[in-house]
């Protein structure tokens, strides 16, 4: 197996470093799936830590039996997908989800069939700048993937290995794939979430015991859904090193999209564990709140909350 054609299908922050790196992987094409519009601008480069990079822009039926399909789009972004994903997808693609949450597969395999799935996750620190997207390439962990059961050495395995090898994306298959995407789960739920509620960098988790706090709540809620769900965090817990070095001030996906007055992916976090929660039985108060205050400040982004203007009918302080 051989993958020469590979889909990219979400341009952002995660879709950008794939595209930096498999820009110049000799003996592959290279295509970006999007339409109207953002056809249109995808065809005027992408920026790139610095660089404007100019993969083909494809419609989902040009896309059509890509070797490989790579989903890299906002939660929200994902209902809306579904048709260009079943568009794309022929007999033998390979679909990875490096979407946030732990949910995206699941949704895509309901649409496609879960034999096209390889499960993966990806950790990159990316932000966006006026040029475009930009990130560290050497301090970035990348791509981690891997079959759900054995064998895991497998055929689609190793032509994703073969893909990455000798390109600049960081990459690793693991045994362990799903207590690897919980770990990032949990990652983004402890630290991603309640940062863009206080509006500060990271460091305010090792800098204020009321950050912690929060932090260790939303923490303890995850670990006993993944443990009703037999997943154990103590497998990658155990091989899993510190993790990327990230300054004090470094903001997360959660925060730089309240920043940047867009909606975020709350729904995938606090959201998903919220339902998984209420299905065993076990209660979340930490990101029920968690929830409710982002979708709060979404509400303020969306202009909810301006009292400006005249006129305004009076509320009551009860």
């Amino acid at each position: 197996m051989k993958l020469e054609k590979v889909a990219v299908l979400g341009a952002g922050a995660v879709g950008a470093y794939v595209l930096w790196g498999l820009s110049e992987k000799p003996g592959i094409r290279l295509g970006v799936v999007a339409e109207g519009e953002r056809a249109r601008r995808l065809q005027n480069g992408i920026g790139i830590n610095g660089k404007v990079y100019h993969p083909e822009v494809w419609t989902p039926e040009e896309a059509h039996e890509a070797d490989l399909l790579i989903v890299a789009l906002k939660y929200g972004a994902l209902p809306g997908a579904l048709d260009s994903i079943r568009q794309v997808v022929g007999e033998h693609t390979i679909v990875m989800s490096l979407m946030n949450g732990v949910d995206s597969e699941e949704i895509i395999a309901a649409e496609v069939g879960a034999d096209h799935l390889l499960y993966s996750l990806i950790k990159v620190v990316s932000h966006k700048e006026a040029d475009g997207f930009r990130f560290d390439p050497d301090t970035t962990l990348g791509i981690i993937y891997g079959e759900l059961a054995a064998p895991f050495e497998s055929e689609r395995v190793q032509a994703v290995a073969a893909l990455f090898e000798g390109t600049g994306v960081h990459f690793r298959a693991t045994e362990h794939i799903r207590e690897e995407m919980w770990s990032k789960f949990r990652l983004n739920v402890c630290n991603n979430l309640p940062q863009a509620i206080l509006g500060a960098g990271v460091g305010c988790y090792r800098d204020s015991v009321h950050m912690k706090a929060i932090s260790d709540g939303l923490r303890k809620e995850l670990m006993a859904i993944a443990a009703a769900k037999g997943i154990d965090l103590s497998i990658v817990d155990k091989n899993s090193g510190r993790g990327s070095a990230v300054p004090p001030d470094a903001r997360y996906s959660t925060l730089q999209d309240i920043d940047a007055g867009r909606h975020t992916e709350i729904d995938m976090f606090s959201g998903a564990l919220m339902r998984m929660g209420k299905e065993l039985g076990i209660p979340t108060p930490y990101n029920e709140y968690t929830y409710h205050m982002i979708k709060a400040l979404e509400e303020k982004n969306d202009g909810l909350f301006d009292y400006s203007g005249k006129d305004q009918e009076p509320t009551w302080a009860k």
